[in-house]
């Protein structure tokens, strides 16, 4: 089911843009997630198609977020797609501490345009993240940085702390997937 991500009560974009998001696990360890960005035609700058390959700074224009993490403990995984099609993934040993990066597969990203914004679903292996687990539930937190023409930034969320965004607050992690069921 997609989930309707809000907007930080700061970002200064333009009015009209929604983003939505929708996560589900596929398998023990495997994460499917669908982003879709719309806005008022031109309003949006979405980054161009590039070699889906590892890449840092994914957060400095638009890019789709999660934040990965079992029910017990404070550690969790961040990934960052972005529309260009390149992606990051990282572990955390608490709320922004002990980062490094995640070694899991590259993702199949799927990028689909239209003018009013673009739609991204992607595959994830987690396999390699042996703190998720397998059989229990794991809290997410779904977000997205999007970027204006004029190069503000907004940030949404399905939940923002009080304060300043971030999207790495345990208070972020407002969506429960349980392990999927065996046949």
């Amino acid at each position: 089911m997609a989930r309707l991500l809000r907007p930080h009560p700061d970002s200064i974009g333009p009015a009209g843009i929604r983003v939505e998001a929708e996560a589900s696990r596929t398998g023990p360890r495997a994460l499917s997630l669908r982003y879709r960005l719309a806005g008022p035609p031109g309003a949006l700058r979405i980054p161009a198609r590039a070699p889906p390959e590892r890449a840092d700074g994914l957060w400095k224009h638009t890019c789709f977020e999660a934040f990965i993490g079992g029910l017990d403990g404070d550690d969790y995984c961040e990934l960052n797609l972005a529309p260009s099609t390149r992606w990051a993934a990282y572990r955390f040993d608490a709320w922004r501490r002990g980062m490094a990066p995640a070694d899991i597969p590259a993702p199949r990203i799927e990028v689909l345009s239209a003018e009013d914004g673009v739609a991204l679903e992607a595959e994830l292996d987690l396999g390699a993240v042996g703190d998720l687990p397998a059989a229990g539930a794991w809290r997410l937190g779904l977000s997205a940085v999007v970027e204006d023409a004029e190069g503000r930034i907004s940030y949404f969320a399905l939940a923002h702390p009080p304060g300043k965004p971030d999207f790495h607050h345990p208070d972020g992690f407002a969506l429960k997937l349980e392990a999927p069921q065996r046949p």
